[in-house]
């Protein structure tokens, strides 16, 4: 079975991880840094909003059990793509919205899928479409960071309610 790889930057990569690791054909996700002009950065640098990285996720999918648009879908109702190096209390250039595409297949429905959504939105889709060039893992601290920590705060407050509003408006797209 032939996989594919994404990487998807939608805010805060603790978000994004928890999100896509509950959907059907997912081989993995790993919160990492892209699209930035160091190598190697550290959370700190990242966070510092120095490096031109993004907090993102790199996505392995089997394409046959999930579709790319269903990707999408996902990817764009679970934060805001209207906004700039934001997303709710996160702000800074490290949690813009972004897609970094492996494919040029990935890249012509990303834009078809985004000219389609635009008029849901009451502000334009600020969304970065990128042909990848580097992922950087993320500290081993940030990975599965909602699986290990559901407890806290920041967990229960920001993320539950995005896993929440996926397994209730996506229920076919579970494992």
């Amino acid at each position: 079975m032939d996989t594919e790889e994404v990487v998807l930057g939608g805010g805060c990569f603790w978000c994004t991880e928890a999100v896509f690791n509950m959907l059907k054909g997912i081989v993995s996700v790993e919160p990492g840094y892209s699209g930035g002009k160091i190598a190697n950065p550290t959370y700190e640098q990242v966070s510092a909003g120095n490096t031109g990285h993004i907090e993102v996720i790199k996505m392995v999918y089997h394409p046959d059990r999930l579709a790319f648009e269903e990707i999408l879908q996902v990817f764009f109702e679970t934060h805001d793509p209207t906004t700039p190096n934001r997303q709710g209390n996160d702000v800074g250039p490290q949690y813009h919205s972004a897609i970094f595409y492996t494919t040029e297949r990935q890249k012509e429905k990303t834009e078809h899928y985004m000219k389609i959504i635009a008029g849901r939105f009451n502000k334009p889709i600020v969304t970065t479409l990128a042909p990848l060039k580097n992922f950087y893992l993320a500290e081993d601290y940030h990975q599965k960071y909602y699986e290990n920590h559901k407890d806290a705060g920041y967990c229960q407050v920001i993320i539950d309610p995005k896993v929440e509003k996926v397994q209730q408006k996506f229920k076919s797209l579970l494992k």
